[in-house]
């Protein structure tokens, strides 16, 4: 990339561009989240499932033999998602319990 002389602006001029730069920085930023974004929904729906299914069972593999991790907890407003009970709980779950529901109600 060729290095810009910013020598021959006064300081209003680089005022100028600092925000022009900030505010295309900003839009780059907010097109690579929603790159990612897409290409996280693409994954998920390439495997069949929810992307809080996915993000969810991330850990589903237990450490010490490679064995997987039977969900105990299910969203009875969505089947697909589960929880094995380990980890951190799923919105649903966290917002079912605050609704006043228990840990048993979500029980497979």
């Amino acid at each position: 990339m060729a290095k810009a002389n910013l020598s021959d602006y006064n300081l209003s001029e680089l005022k100028g561009l600092q925000a022009e730069i900030e505010k295309e920085i900003k839009a780059r930023q907010q097109q690579e989240v929603s790159k990612a974004r897409e290409q996280i929904l693409a994954i998920a729906q390439g495997l069949g499932v929810s992307v809080d299914e996915l993000l969810a069972n991330s850990g589903a593999k237990s450490k010490g033999n490679g064995k997987k991790v039977r969900a105990q907890y299910r969203n009875p407003a969505d089947n697909t998602q589960t929880w094995t009970g380990r980890g951190r709980q799923p919105r649903w779950l966290a917002e079912g319990l605050a609704s006043g529901k228990t840990l048993e109600d979500f029980r497979i």
